[in-house]
């Protein structure tokens, strides 16, 4: 409703497309079986990256539109001789982890004229511009959710909230849980367990609904195999696991499915179903799952 009114107001044309029924399809319903598997999918980079510019692409040949601009932070930049998505000019709002499944090829009709500027210089311009979004709360979660929890989102989609065990490393019970799916590799609070030392989620088990937890150093990886493709040859580059992690070092091979991450120090709380991106410089330069 603030975008139609807002366009209205300037006599822009604003169109409302129905995508309702591919969204469940192609987002809700993998994030909800990711769970049930075991996995903790990230249904943004699946939506920002494919889904949603699929959507969009298709509506702008239909309109005779020569690009599509969005006011995600990130750019389109020249490197090793094609184009590619790199980082924002400003490192706390950049979005390139979510885009990072953007087939290259579309990015010489995409326009992201807000990858170039710093977050300061935004509300002011939209202010002086007299846009009501100048003054709104910009959203942190995973929008189908609609401000709720996704355990309990899950629950309502008919994940079992079935009572199972948290075990240590040894297999030895020090808790119990109402589902596995609730927990996540590196999660720390809401375990419930007293071990006498800090304990974390290190792994789920779907088939017997079991959550093992260990110390830190449990959860500490050198390797990661992704399946998804690199954008350019490359054998070394900077891997990110999350989008609030830190890129890490690491070598790359390219593998049939995708590519294989060897770090140069230990990255903790992988978990399978995530994004691995990696840049070469501010480039992104694969991508996978």
């Amino acid at each position: 409703i603030a975008a139609r009114e807002t366009c209205h107001a300037r006599g822009i044309p604003h169109v409302t497309l129905d995508a309702r029924e591919a969204f469940r399809l192609a987002i809700v319903r993998p994030f909800i079986e990711g769970y049930a598997r075991g996995e903790t999918p990230n249904p943004c980079t699946r939506c920002n990256g494919s889904f949603r510019f699929a959507q969009l692409f298709a509506f702008t040949r239909r309109a005779g539109a020569s690009r599509l601009a969005t006011g995600h932070y990130a750019r389109i930049v020249e490197h090793r001789g094609r184009q590619l998505l790199a980082r924002a000019a400003d490192p706390v709002k950049d979005q390139s982890y979510m885009l990072a499944r953007l087939d290259p090829r579309h990015l010489d009709r995409r326009w992201v004229p807000r990858g170039g500027q710093a977050t300061e210089e935004r509300r002011p311009e939209a202010e002086r511009a007299g846009l009501p979004v100048a003054r709104r709360a910009e959203s942190q979660e995973a929008c189908f959710l609609g401000g709720g929890d996704y355990r309990d989102f899950l629950e309502r989609h008919g994940l079992p909230a079935r009572e199972g065990r948290i075990v240590n490393q040894a297999g030895e019970a020090v808790g119990g849980h109402a589902g596995f799916w609730r927990f996540t590799p590196g999660q720390r609070r809401g375990l419930g367990v007293s071990t006498g030392q800090p304990s974390y989620a290190i792994h789920s088990d779907a088939a017997t609904n079991t959550v093992v937890v260990g110390p830190r150093e449990a959860l500490a990886r050198r390797t990661v195999t992704a399946s998804g493709r690199l954008f350019a040859a490359v054998t070394r580059g900077d891997a990110k696991l999350r989008y609030r992690s830190p890129a890490l070092p690491a070598d790359v091979e390219q593998t049939p499915e995708g590519f294989q991450l060897r770090f140069d120090q230990p990255a903790y709380g992988v978990a399978s179903g995530q994004t691995a991106v990696v840049y070469e410089g501010d480039a992104v330069v694969g991508s996978g799952t």
